[in-house]
């Protein structure tokens, strides 16, 4: 899962920080004296006053040592200490003093804004080519930004160009707190009502199964309900996986009015104390105003606690074209992403949660009954790095 985007990154990374580490400018050393003339004046007028005292105090000492030589005990062991300190006094300490401090010559390497600028398109175009969208893209630019433009670059440069495309991608892919299981056993009033929408052939009815599974082991009964009655053999295809399962299926004849479909899933689902009512609903592109329609009319009729938006992690940025035009439509409450286990690129789980605001629930990771797990950001992370 994202090898291709792990590899990829990993490559522009380190492509990033050797042009980084040759192209850097180098700061030159400048006293700060140098920079501000009323400083200049200052250092000189402390400098002289310094060097008055000194000029001073050796003539004192110069005096006790000549009054001292008409002594005739101690008069070397006075004067030694008599030149030692007039020796010290030739040679001032000026070390951590406020002036030398100012004046510290330091040099450092930064990258202005417009090399930066140059040195991101590599950068950009493998976040392009793995279904990074560009919202994502202009985030992680301005992050890299803060930590690397006119900063004092310490340390190994590729270090510091991953860690801050980590944190970036940290804030990007945005976990909830939200707990399916634990919210359908706290509903007073039973069934919880999930309606599942999505573009034809994008996992839906799989993954109705899936999470039908994941119920059922959390000692939750539930309904399926076969709401697509547009597409041929999605009744049969549904069916078979109930019987699997071992759940009732709710179905209609095809062509017949899905929103009634759902209706009387849920009237099925109050009269036998059941806890969950899975829809499923046609396949729909967002163009196609009719199923857009009777998507709305079936969201109207049962009111559902939950409508999720099911999406291939596979195809990019057209599985986050969908999900705003689906969010537009009904308000969608979550995602779950299907095929992320054949998903090289990554772009999609990246990118989807922060174009359009809504979390991941779940992805799917294969095709038997098992492989649907909980989205967990941190395991996203530790794959591409």
């Amino acid at each position: 899962m994202f090898g291709f985007l792990k590899n990829k990154l990993k490559d522009a990374i380190n492509k990033f920080s050797k042009k980084a580490e040759e192209e850097a400018e180098i700061e030159k050393p400048i006293r700060a004296d140098e920079e501000n003339p009323e400083m200049k004046k200052v250092r000189v007028a402390e400098e002289s006053k310094g060097f008055l005292g000194l000029f001073k105090k050796k003539k004192t000492i110069e005096e006790e040592i000549k009054g001292s030589e008409v002594k005739t005990e101690g008069v070397g062991s006075e004067k030694e200490e008599a030149v030692k300190e007039e020796s010290e006094l030739k040679r001032p300490e000026e070390k951590g003093s406020f002036f030398s401090k100012l004046t510290e010559k330091i040099t450092t390497k930064k990258i202005s804004e417009e090399k930066f600028n140059e040195l991101f398109e590599d950068l950009e175009m493998v976040l392009l080519e793995n279904n990074v969208a560009v919202e994502v893209i202009d985030k992680i630019k301005e992050d890299l930004k803060v930590d690397l433009v006119n900063v004092p670059l310490k340390g190994k440069l590729n270090d510091l160009i991953k860690n801050s495309l980590k944190e970036s991608l940290e804030s990007v892919l945005r976990e909830t707190k939200f707990d399916l299981i634990n919210e359908i056993k706290n509903k007073q009033e039973k069934p919880y009502v999930i309606v599942f929408v999505g573009i034809n052939g994008g996992g839906k009815t799989t993954t109705i199964a899936k999470l039908a599974n994941l119920l059922i082991k959390n000692d939750l009964k539930c309904v399926l309900v076969a709401g697509d009655t547009f597409r041929a053999a999605s009744i049969q295809q549904l069916e078979e996986y109930a019987n699997n399962l071992k759940v009732k299926l709710i179905k209609h004849d095809y062509n017949s009015d899905p929103a009634a479909v759902a209706f009387d899933g849920v009237k099925y689902a109050k009269s036998h104390s059941l806890d969950v009512v899975l829809i499923d609903t046609a396949g729909r592109q967002h163009s196609n105003k009719n199923l857009m329609e009777e998507m709305k009319k079936i969201v109207k009729v049962v009111r559902p606690d939950l409508k999720i938006f099911v999406g291939e992690s596979i195809t990019g940025n057209d599985a986050i074209e969908q999900v705003r035009e689906f969010n537009k439509a009904i308000s969608i409450d979550s995602i779950i992403l299907s095929k992320a286990d054949i998903d090289e690129k990554g772009g999609t789980a990246i990118s989807i949660t922060y174009v359009s605001g809504k979390p991941i629930l779940y992805i799917g990771t294969g095709q038997e009954y098992n492989n649907l797990e909980k989205f967990d950001k941190e395991k996203i992370i530790k794959t591409i790095f």
